[in-house]
């Protein structure tokens, strides 16, 4: 069994969200998964005690959050030394035309960081129109004109996120940490009940 990390920066919920579901896909592997919100760590807070890290920004205006990349560059050394991933969450990713956009943000903040994660992972967002004013609703309506369909509601919540693909990365990850550290997830139960 192994100590996985899963740190997040989020802006409107959906980060977040995808964080908790690769952690719960973590742990039912059997390894000790957690998350975190980047703005949420103590002033303490270290690596130490983590045997991987996932790290998870989403994009906002063609940036991740600033907190997430200082906190990466901050410990891009031990992140290099141990099972790392990365995830990205946008609008762009659920977008087929606008793939090669999410990529290259991805890529911006790699090279901006000067960290090389052994897995990446990019997947879309959501619209949150019941908490936006009307002025966000109807930029956000027009930025995501090509996602909107008839079927959808254009004033109610829309998820774009691939949760079948959130878990077969969150699985990869927990393999590829099995593999590097040499690690069997603790599957068995309590039997004592």
């Amino acid at each position: 069994m192994s100590s996985v990390l899963v740190l997040y920066g989020t802006g409107e919920g959906q980060t977040a969200k995808i964080a908790e579901r690769i952690t719960t896909t973590i742990s039912e592997r059997g390894h000790e998964a957690s998350a975190l919100d980047v703005r949420n760590r103590p002033e303490s807070f270290t690596l130490e005690g983590y045997d991987a890290v996932v790290v998870g920004a989403s994009i906002h205006v063609g940036k991740h959050q600033d907190e997430v990349r200082d906190f990466v560059t901050d410990n891009r050394n031990t992140l290099s030394g141990m099972p790392t991933a990365f995830f990205q969450v946008s609008l762009s990713s659920a977008n087929e035309e606008k793939r090669e956009e999410a990529a290259g943000y991805v890529e911006s903040f790699l090279t901006e960081t000067g960290w090389d994660p052994d897995r990446i992972g990019q997947f879309g967002g959501a619209l949150r129109f019941s908490e936006y004013g009307f002025l966000k609703r109807l930029m956000m309506k027009r930025i995501a004109k090509d996602l909107l369909t008839e079927e959808r509601e254009q004033d109610g919540d829309i998820e774009f996120t691939d949760w079948d693909a959130v878990d077969a990365f969150a699985a990869d990850v927990a393999a590829f940490v099995e593999n590097r550290l040499g690690v069997t997830p603790d599957t068995t139960e309590d039997s004592s009940e």
